[in-house]
């Protein structure tokens, strides 16, 4: 369960990278994300495929699934250039200590992928969020 809200907490650290001022005024991708209520239905789906993936479900043993899906909303409503704060802790913090490996992160990014997809994002603006996470990568796995 720790490392799954590690992975999830990775993508939120990746929002919170510093971003050109350029890239906070666009919001093209906010809105090829469907805006708010699109993004919460992305990770609302997100949600549930990590539940049920069983290389990562564990990760997420313990956690309070309401703030999760708050706080994630809120870094990928911000990341795409969206109306949104994000508030919560940072990437590093939020995953510390819970060893997550890079299979857990791919694990993740596969379930974001399909989630999108579910959703009706299309590829150009998949691709676009994904490159904007990857950096999170690297505060978010911590065990070889």
């Amino acid at each position: 369960m720790r490392a799954l809200i590690a992975c999830l907490s990775l993508v939120v650290a990746t929002a919170m990278a510093p971003q050109p001022a350029a890239a906070l005024s666009d919001d093209a991708l906010y809105r090829a994300l469907g805006e708010k209520a699109g993004i919460e239905r992305v990770i609302e789906t997100l949600l549930h495929r990590s539940l049920a993936d069983p290389r990562i479900a564990d990760t997420f043993e313990g956690a309070n699934f309401e703030r999760l899906e708050e706080k994630l909303v809120l870094q990928i409503c911000e990341l795409a250039g969206g109306p949104c704060v994000y508030d919560g802790l940072s990437m590093a913090d939020s995953h510390m200590g819970q060893e997550l490996t890079t299979a857990h992160f791919n694990a993740l990014v596969e379930n974001l992928r399909a989630a999108m997809a579910a959703e009706g994002v299309g590829f150009r603006a998949q691709n676009r969020l994904l490159a904007l996470l990857a950096p999170m990568h690297r505060d978010v796995v911590t065990k070889p």
